[in-house]
């Protein structure tokens, strides 16, 4: 009954079944293997067109590997002040890129605002030599408030970088459910939006530690196979991270999994609204529901076994409830049940 995280949540037996089968044998090292040098092809049907794809291990190294690539130290990567780049990452983003700045454009609902990242990157040179250049634009989507960007908003902002000659790149952590929101196909929600670099996230959504850049800017692949290497995330044994990415995306598994874990969040979604005194903080459109409940109600859960996460610290009554792929209809709806039956009457 664990709702506070998706990384919470075990491997799919698929996915275990495919590392059991990779691990027969000997096979080449560092991504010379069989199955790692299916993933471009794997990936290229994916998204309709050639990527570079590279796996690593976290969503960390992704981000951070994939945003040194595209901003020097000197450079400003703007992103929404709540992403995990900003927020959970340690300063990884720009201990990667040797010093790069982050700099926060708000926007409601977790998004940039695509007016007011058109004006900050208006005057953004205009110091000169004096503070950092821009270099890049990244996005979350889904986003850390659990909301989606349209097709149409993530080629607003592509536009909007690329017309000031930054790089454009989507943290996709939670790609997949952001994808079967949007009801768009790889394609559509990436490259041809204007998305430089992916970084593909799997391991919130039933891998056990698999993310993949995927690059389709050619001219960046390079340099990233470089700075993987030297951020140690060249993994010897690299068939067991690409056994788990080949199991992912076959017959749409990653998909399926989400569209479980989307459907359900709604659903607990729904119930925990018409509790008197609940109300959401942002609509629900991935797996995650940010949500504030009458006190007893959140004691009642925590004493009943229920994992959820008060967003604002101890005390605070906005909570956090993510669901995965693996969360049961049985247990949200007790979640909700347990909620409404210990929160406030009406008449």
């Amino acid at each position: 009954m664990n709702f506070a995280s998706d990384n919470t949540a075990p491997v799919h037996p698929k996915i275990m079944a495919a590392l059991e089968a990779a691990n027969s044998g000997h096979a080449m090292a560092y991504g010379n293997d069989a199955i790692a040098k299916r993933l471009d092809k794997h990936f290229a049907d994916l998204f309709e067109r050639p990527c570079a794809v590279f796996p690593v291990a976290t969503g960390t190294a992704a981000n951070s590997l994939s945003l040194a690539a595209m901003a020097p130290p000197w450079g400003a990567v703007y992103c929404h002040p709540d992403a995990h780049i900003n927020t959970d990452e340690c300063g990884a983003p720009e201990f990667y890129t040797g010093g790069a700045k982050l700099v926060g454009v708000p926007g409601v609902n977790g998004k940039i605002d695509a007016q007011t990242l058109d004006a900050t990157l208006a005057g953004a040179r205009r110091i000169g030599v004096h503070q950092v250049q821009p270099a890049a634009v990244s996005i979350t989507n889904a986003t850390e408030a659990g909301t989606v960007y349209a097709v149409s908003e993530i080629a607003a902002l592509a536009e909007i970088a690329h017309s000031a000659d930054l790089k454009f790149h989507l943290d996709g952590a939670r790609f997949a459910n952001a994808l079967v929101h949007q009801r768009a196909t790889p394609a559509e929600a990436t490259w041809r939006a204007g998305v430089d670099i992916l970084s593909f996230g799997a391991t919130k959504n039933g891998c056990i530690a698999a993310e993949a850049i995927v690059v389709f800017d050619e001219a960046l692949a390079a340099t990233i196979a470089l700075r993987r290497k030297r951020a140690g995330h060249l993994f010897s044994k690299m068939r067991y991270l690409a056994a788990q990415l080949e199991a992912y995306v076959a017959d749409d598994l990653w998909l399926g999994m989400a569209r479980h874990a989307n459907t359900l969040a709604q659903r607990l979604a729904n119930a925990l609204a018409a509790i008197p005194g609940a109300k959401l903080a942002h609509t629900v459109e991935a797996n995650e529901i940010f949500v504030e409940l009458p006190e007893a109600s959140i004691v009642a859960l925590e004493q009943a076994g229920f994992s959820v996460y008060r967003w604002n610290g101890p005390g605070t009554q906005l909570l956090r409830l993510v669901v995965s792929w693996s969360s049961r209809l049985e247990d949200a709806d007790r979640l909700a049940a347990t909620a409404l039956a210990a929160g406030p009457r009406i008449g």
